[in-house]
């Protein structure tokens, strides 16, 4: 068992608008955007005006082009999500960071965001792509409680614009930036529970979705979207077995990619739009921060006897999902 004591997250302020990707002259328009993957606005690290002039056909030039770099944006949702806990950075004895699109290959990336948070702790990274939250939180509840400090800080920030070829209309509509952290305990305990996880993959597809080196973001669209759609409505259906009767109070927060494959997955798994969180629409796919980053703008919602489902997916390909239980008062 392991309990969530606060959760943050944080877009950068540039935003990329449907306006924005139509000038770019790519065969895109907002009715097209809309239609296709019902996303509105996007938030990004680049400057605005690289994005105009190189549309990002050399990858190596997001470094200078970026407004803040990975442990910058990680800090800033983990100090949301300490502030909530009601700790302190020197409260922390872990630090486990997963991204996409890593700034360095070394150090760990949790080291980076530990260092600007004056962390001195323990740091290293568990990655699984867009689903490296749900690792992350898997792989900490099934520990030994007593190997683990305190309090551990779970941090996912999540820059994937800086991976975008913004010549490719199918992939430049998707994605925007986001960091996402929580703080989490095995021993303290808390109202916010994660009852229960599980993840999986299948590394047989493991080039479905891939992002080089020093490269751009490239998928096997059709075929990704359909293992999404399937492996998300198993893991509703697979929680709404482990906890039956929940209808009323039985959330539901996905990998958010695109708000049209979230529909499709609340239509096969009886979802109601009224207990459906998201914010694709607005900040786009943000990876493995995405689901998250939902949950943290919720924070203040939740209430006694609700259970939030979490179903991820993403690369490797993998899949992952989890139960975060409010008991007694949030």
């Amino acid at each position: 068992m392991l309990y969530l004591h606060g959760i943050g997250h944080f877009h950068p302020e540039n935003v990329i608008d449907n306006a924005l990707l139509e000038s770019l002259d790519i065969g895109t328009n907002e009715q097209w955007i809309l239609e296709r993957v019902g996303i509105h606005t996007r938030r990004t690290v680049l400057d605005l005006d690289y994005i105009r002039k190189t549309k990002n056909q050399d990858p190596r030039g997001v470094f200078e082009a970026s407004v803040y770099n990975n442990a910058q944006t990680g800090a800033k949702a983990a100090r949301l999500a300490i502030e909530r806990a009601g700790i302190t950075p020197e409260d922390i004895g872990l630090v486990i960071s997963g991204t996409c699109i890593p700034d360095n290959a070394i150090p760990a990336e949790a080291a980076g965001v530990a260092s600007e948070l004056g962390i001195n702790a323990l740091c290293f990274d568990l990655n699984s792509a867009c689903t490296s939250f749900g690792m992350q939180i898997h792989f900490l509840d099934a520990m030994k409680p007593d190997a683990l400090p305190p309090y551990v800080l779970v941090v996912n920030p999540e820059n994937m614009t800086k991976s975008v070829n913004y010549n490719d209309r199918s992939v430049a509509v998707l994605f925007g930036d986001g960091s996402s952290a929580a703080v989490v305990s095995s021993t303290i305990v808390s109202p916010k529970v994660f009852s229960a996880s599980f993840c999986q993959s299948k590394p047989s597809a493991w080039d479905k979705v891939v992002i080089p080196r020093m490269g751009h973001f490239k998928q096997d669209g059709h075929a990704v979207q359909g293992f999404a759609i399937r492996k998300t409505t198993d893991s509703l259906r697979a929680l709404k077995k482990l906890f039956p009767g929940k209808d009323d109070h039985f959330k539901f927060v996905g990998h958010q990619a695109n708000l049209g494959m979230l529909q499709t997955v609340c239509e096969r798994a009886d979802i109601p739009e009224a207990n459906h969180w998201h914010n694709v629409e607005n900040y786009g796919n943000t990876g493995c921060a995405g689901a998250p980053t939902v949950l943290s703008q919720h924070w203040d919602e939740l209430a006694p006897g609700d259970y939030v489902a979490i179903a991820l997916v993403g690369s490797g390909l993998t899949w992952a999902h989890m139960m975060l239980e409010v008991k007694g008062e949030a």
